[in-house]
Order: C-alpha cells, then sequence, then structure tokens
C-alpha cells in the first residue's frame, strides 16, 4: 500500500517502516525530498545565524533543485570553526555565543556560573533541552554538533528501525542483553548514541554492560594533543590545568594500557554469565577483531545463543594487520552467524543499514549527493565515486546539510540484489585523507571566495 508523506513534517516519516520508505518510487522520492528541503530552508532562513549569512555571501534566496542547495552546504570545519583558545581558556561564554549562531535555540539564556570542564558546559547544555555529540577531535579540535531534545523522538525513531534493518531484532518488541567494549556515557557521539540507544535495545541500563563505567572526558579527548606535546617537552606544568583534570588523565593512560588485558577479562566473565544466551555485542571492528584473535588463540571460543547480534562499526582503530578474513574470525569466534553494521556520520541522523548483500540503504529524509575532487557535482545516475555529501531532513533546529571527509561509490539505477530501491553504496568507504596524504584538501561549492568569507566570520568570536 502507497503511503503519504508530508513534505513539511520528516519527522514522520520516521515512524513508517523502512520497508515502505525504500519502496518509493524514485520520482516521488526526488520530489518529496526537494519540497522537503524546500520547507527546512525557509524554515530556517532568518533563524540560524550562520545559514544566514552563508546563504547572503552565496546569493541564494530559494531553491529549485536539490544542486541549489549545494553551495549551502557546511563543510566538517564549521563545526570546529570556533578558535581553539576559547577550549583552552575555558572560555565558555563566548564558546556558547559562537554555538548559538549553529542553533535556532536562544543559549544566551543559559546560566553558565560556576563551570570549570568542557563536560559541565556540555551538561549544561543539556540541562537546557540540547544533546550536543561532538566528534573525537583526532584533528586537534572537537566538532560540537547542536542537536537538541526536538530532534531526540524522530533521532530514536530512524535509529531503532534502522537497527531493526539491519540486524533482524525489533528493540521495541524485543530487548537482548548488551555489551559495549567502552565507555557507559559521555558527550562524544559515539558513545552518547551507544547510551542513549543501547539501553532501549537491551531493557534498561542494567541490561546494558560496558567495559568501564566511567564516562570518557570530552576534556581529555580535547586536549589530548596538546597534553602530550606539553609532557614531550616537559611543561605540562605550564598548562595550569585542574588536578582533577590531570588526575583523570593519568587513569584514562592507564586504563589505555591495560585495555587488551581488561577486555579480555570483560568478556571472558559475560561469556560465563551469559552461557547459552541471546546477546547483543556492539563495537568497532578493530576491537571485536582483537578479542576474536586473543580468544582463538586462547582456545576460546564463546557459547553464546548462535541467533544473537553483532553491530559492528567504527572501523580497525588503527589495527593495521588485522587478517584478512576478520569478518569469519570475529563471527566464529562469537559463534554468531551474522554481522550487521550501519553507515553513517555524527553530523546526521539518517543512517543507512546494510543489506545481505553488502549495500548500504540510505532512507529518504537522508539526501545523498556526490562530489568529484574538485567540489563539482556528480550525476545522480548510474555509478559513481566521489565525495559523500548529506542533508539530514530530521535536523530541525541546525542545517542539515554536510559535506563529509568520506569517499564512497553510490548506485542510484535498478534496485539491490537484496529487492530494496532507493539510493545505495557498497562498503568500499576511505576517507579522503587517505588519498591525500593525511590532509583532506576539502573544497565546497558555490564561490569559494564567498565561502572563505563565511568561514571568515564563524570563526571570529
Amino acid at each position: 500500500m502507497a503511503i503519504t508523506l508530508s513534505p513539511e513534517r520528516p519527522a514522520e516519516w520516521t515512524l513508517h517502516s523502512f520497508e515502505e520508505l525504500v519502496a518509493i518510487p524514485r520520482l516521488e522520492r526526488d520530489e518529496l525530498q526537494l519540497a522537503a528541503l524546500q520547507h527546512r530552508f525557509k524554515s530556517l532562513r532568518g533563524r540560524v545565524e550562520a545559514l544566514d549569512r552563508l546563504a547572503d555571501r552565496q546569493n541564494v534566496d530559494r531553491i529549485d533543485s536539490l544542486s541549489d542547495a549545494l553551495p549551502l552546504f557546511f563543510d566538517h570545519r564549521v563545526y570546529k570553526s570556533y578558535p581553539l583558545s576559547l577550549l583552552e581558556k575555558r572560555d565558555f561564554r563566548r564558546l556558547t555565543e559562537w554555538l548559538n549562531r549553529l542553533t535556532t535555540h536562544d543559549l544566551s539564556k543559559v546560566n553558565l556560573d560556576g563551570l570549570k570542564t568542557v563536560d559541565d558546559w556540555l551538561t549544561r547544555l543539556d540541562q537546557a533541552g540540547m544533546i550536543i555529540g561532538h566528534s573525537t577531535g583526532t584533528t586537534g579540535k572537537l566538532s560540537f554538533i547542536p542537536r537538541s531534545e526536538a530532534e531526540w523522538p524522530a533521532w530514536r525513531s530512524a535509529y531503532l528501525e534502522m537497527d531493526r534493518v539491519a540486524t533482524g531484532v525489533d528493540s521495541n518488541e524485543i530487548q537482548l542483553p548488551t555489551f559495549f567494549p567502552g565507555y557507559r556515557s559521555g558527550h562524544h557521539m559515539l558513545t552518547r548514541m551507544n547510551s542513549l540507544f543501547g539501553a532501549i535495545a537491551a531493557g534498561g541500563a542494567e541490561h546494558y554492560h560496558t567495559l568501564y563505567d566511567a564516562p570518557v572526558s570530552s576534556d581529555l579527548m580535547s586536549l589530548a594533543g596538546r597534553l602530550q606535546s606539553a609532557e614531550d617537552k616537559g611543561e605540562l606544568e605550564k598548562l595550569a590545568l585542574d588536578p582533577a583534570l590531570l588526575e583523570a588523565r593519568n587513569q584514562m593512560i592507564e586504563a589505555g594500557r591495560r585495555r587488551d588485558q581488561d577486555i579480555e577479562a570483560w568478556f571472558n566473565k559475560l561469556i560465563g554469565q551469559y552461557r547459552g544466551q541471546r546477546v547483543r555485542i556492539n563495537g568497532s571492528f578493530g576491537d571485536l577483531t582483537r578479542v576474536a584473535m586473543t580468544g582463538m588463540a586462547k582456545g576460546i571460543k564463546c557459547v553464546f545463543a548462535r541467533d544473537s547480534v553483532i553491530m559492528a562499526s567504527g572501523g580497525m582503530k588503527g589495527f593495521k594487520d588485522a587478517p584478512e578474513d576478520w569478518r569469519g574470525l570475529v563471527m566464529e569466534f562469537f559463534g554468531i552467524s551474522k554481522m550487521s553494521s550501519l553507515y553513517g556520520m555524527a553530523e546526521c541522523m539518517g543512517v543507512a543499514p546494510q543489506c545481505e548483500a553488502g549495500h548500504f540503504h540510505f532512507p529518504p529524509y537522508a539526501i545523498p549527493m556526490l562530489l568529484d575532487k574538485d567540489s563539482q557535482e556528480l550525476p545522480r545516475t548510474g555509478v559513481q565515486r566521489g565525495r559523500m555529501v548529506l542533508f539530514d531532513l530530521l535536523a530541525e533546529t541546525y542545517w542539515g546539510g554536510f559535506i563529509s571527509g568520506d569517499e564512497i561509490t553510490m548506485y542510484w539505477d535498478d534496485d539491490c540484489a537484496c529487492g530494496h530501491g532507493g539510493p545505495r553504496l557498497d562498503d568500499d568507504i576511505r576517507r579522503f585523507a587517505e588519498s591525500e596524504g593525511g590532509d583532506d584538501k576539502i573544497t565546497c561549492a558555490g564561490s569559494a571566495q564567498a565561502y572563505g568569507e563565511f568561514m571568515d566570520y564563524i570563526m571570529a568570536i
């Protein structure tokens, strides 16, 4: 049966099943997405200061096609465009002023008294109705995504439905004890998503088991590179950091040294406790492979129910010598017949589940486009390889257009071997930085000068 979707309310699209959404004919889906993007632009124009400034600079007053919106997409620098000194000096007033340019929420009313750490600041914003998540900060700065409670119902609904498609388990009906070899909480986006959705899938926090019960520190993630450099130079005392933060860093370093042993002991405990039961295991490819290799070398195999679930993501995390058949090794060790995965990025709520044919399928509330190496739009036909660009229609209080650092192959036409329609990408995904000598030389659609002026503005706090 055909479904009717309103372009003015994309959040309601998440109430429909994945199968219904990807069955929408191509022409109807394209028209619906364009109408929804036009509505989102009109609703946020005049309410998100950064979008206004970029639209003015790029001379975009209306969107008549998806291509018209490309000059307005933010690249990865925008969400970390604040001066690093604001974090170093704990200048949360000016940091909040910067973030206020990226959301419709009035953050000027947030009480910032008594804040000492980045974690304190993010928690205070949570209390004001935000759900800020940040990146890992591998480039030296954290990217802060200005999500809020307004997006929570659609985000939850979308994630659980895409998880159902990937795993075959509907967490609204079946909850499984869940294991995640990481931190229980924190503002890091992956950790935050695991804590938000992991507890739901597990049937409660008491059934959600993590390697470390402590939260991961945003302060340490933001200062990691700088702290290491200062320590190497013998200048750690000159940073004048809170002693509690330095102690937390020492504890995290020690935990890192023990990580392999901790994971082994933790999984051994869970293997014994949940022997024969159906469980869910979340983790990065690298962590799960290391656990499997260590266990197999010691003659250990898990004895969970065979219809248990593995949700793997996040890449190899620097694991350069992983065996070629690491997937088979992981499934053999855990005794589970299927490994599930989702493709997504911290900036977008619309994730793509992987089908049995190995492709990731986007639901219609995530609009994918591709750019070539010169930031020119690639045709939305045939098979194309280029830079992934996504518009997240579920973003209601901030601009959802994002230019990623991922190089992917997209299939636009014909149905997948799994039977689903809609755009899909294969699992040959890599970062552009890998082919650019470690530096992603990203450029943006539209006028480069106009975008440069916009970046000067967004960085000037």
